[in-house]
């Protein structure tokens, strides 16, 4: 049997071995792929690999494969990366280390020399994994300002509140679907992939990368532009039904030529030219180690991480069997709204409270707690489609407001139109803040260290845009810290 058959079935062998201990975050990953309008790119990426591969086929040929122990140190890290996106609960990570793990694989099976000649495919694979969401939020603002001055040009009245525009005689939000941001994430792939394919100078490659972000943002800007002018000038109703079937068949595909029509004249790349030199990839290697042995040790770093997260994914807070919203100097329970009511969504949570306070001058303030006595995938303080807005909310954000004491301050609004304001903090092990970051931060320090395993939201809310009330009511309620541990059991 040749060296390359012996090497190609056990990394075919280690890689069914960790996609099948890891098939949770493979069955994710698939999932997200399929039914993700941002990440439908992703199903594309495999077979984009196959075919680099396959380009490299004959300079392969000419490399021997062979073990190489200092490749374990990829897979350690991949799988280091997995435990601790599983234990704060970020699946982003747990994606990525899965990656890791593979590439891992590959680096310690077949060799330095033959990792090198993949470098390419093996680095893209990093576009398997869904990423970008956090682009959203500033696309929306990009093409709000982009929006404005072109409807103002055309004579179209438009005024804007946040990521909702009045313009003639419609409403629009400038919802995250609209911000560009699937167009944003799927061009960086394809401008990398071109960059490699299509260039060989760095310079032209940096160059094609930005243009291939600037160039959808701007045309999604001119996209969001032209539905709000067709509906001035039509209807909603038929503006926003050409554009989903212009967006999503026409004018990607019109972007992705646009690009490359732009960076054509600049290709300095053949496209038969070989994609690395084997005659410098010659030398054997140091450190290397028999096949036998690289399989075992390979199966046995990636076998470390999942039994230490079974360790530790036992850990949880004991917690009360009630609880209940506190009693509030100065403040006393009132029926909440049932005009357009609000609630925070927690779907996981093991405690859920909600009510309305009001006090002697009439003005309300909404409270929630949700509790968790431990967090795992499915049961998450904070994840996509949770927390002050759910998906496909009647309620949708206006503006982030500056902090109110320590806790960050969001406006909303739902048809009437009805607007309000929430206030959110969060306590997970020892710390209370409203940073998302730290709270998966905090979430991995106590599954992986001990220490308090129970994660609390307190949203506090009020009608309208005065944020004085939910001030007067925080003096009276004293320190979050101290609530939310209470609710959860501790004294």
């Amino acid at each position: 049997m040749t060296a390359w058959r012996r090497h190609g079935l056990a990394l075919a062998l280690v890689a069914a071995l960790i996609l099948l201990t890891f098939r949770s975050d493979v069955v994710g990953l698939a999932h997200i792929w399929w039914t993700s309008t941002t990440f439908g790119h992703c199903l594309f990426i495999g077979p984009v690999i196959a075919w680099l591969v396959w380009q490299r086929r004959i300079e392969l040929g000419q490399l021997t494969p062979t073990g190489w122990w200092p490749g374990l140190a990829l897979v350690a890290v991949g799988g280091l990366g997995w435990l601790m996106g599983d234990a704060a609960s970020v699946g982003f990570a747990r994606q990525l280390g899965l990656v890791m793990l593979l590439q891992g694989a590959v680096v310690t099976i077949l060799g330095p020399y033959v990792a090198r000649g993949l470098l390419f495919p093996l680095a893209y694979a990093v576009f398997l994994v869904p990423f970008g969401e956090g682009l959203e939020p500033p696309l929306q603002a990009v093409t709000v300002a982009i929006v404005m001055p072109l409807l103002h040009l055309v004579g179209v009245p438009a005024v804007v509140d946040g990521v909702l525009i009045h313009a003639g005689r419609y409403y629009f939000e400038v919802a995250e679907a609209c911000s560009g941001a699937k167009f944003v994430i799927a061009m960086v792939a394809f401008g990398v992939l071109v960059a490699n394919v299509c260039f060989v100078s760095w310079r032209r490659r940096v160059v094609f990368l930005v243009v291939s972000v600037v160039v959808p943002v701007i045309a999604n800007g001119f996209r969001a532009f032209g539905t709000i002018w067709a509906a001035d000038l039509t209807s909603v109703e038929a503006a926003t039904g050409l554009d989903h079937i212009i967006y999503g068949w026409v004018f990607f595909g019109l972007v992705m030529a646009g690009v490359l029509a732009i960076g054509w004249r600049w290709f300095d790349r053949a496209p038969d030219d070989p994609a690395f030199d084997p005659a410098t990839l010659q030398t054997p290697p140091r450190h290397r180690i028999d096949l036998a042995i690289a399989t075992a040790l390979t199966l046995a770093t990636v076998a470390l991480f999942p039994a230490w997260s079974a360790v530790v994914a036992s850990r949880a807070q004991q917690l009360p069997a009630h609880i209940d919203l506190p009693e509030i100097p100065g403040w006393h329970r009132v029926p909440v709204t049932t005009r357009v009511p609000w609630t925070p969504y927690y779907p996981g949570a093991d405690h859920y409270l909600f009510g309305r306070y009001a006090d002697a001058s009439g003005a309300t303030v909404d409270t929630s707690i949700a509790v968790f006595g431990s967090q795992h995938e499915g049961k998450e303080l904070i994840a996509f489609g949770t927390g002050v807005l759910r998906q496909e909310d009647r309620w949708v954000r206006v503006a982030d407001l500056p902090a109110i004491a320590g806790g960050s301050l969001m406006r909303i609004t739902a048809p009437g139109p009805v607007e309000r304001i929430v206030a959110t903090w969060y306590r997970v092990g020892d710390v209370t803040t409203n940073d998302e970051t730290l709270v998966k931060i905090e979430t991995m320090k106590a599954r992986l260290l001990g220490g308090p395993q129970r994660a609390v939201a307190i949203h506090l809310s009020a009608e309208g845009a005065d944020p004085r009330p939910i001030v007067r009511f925080l003096g009276a309620l004293g320190p979050l810290g101290r609530v939310a541990d209470h609710a959860a059991g501790m004294r």
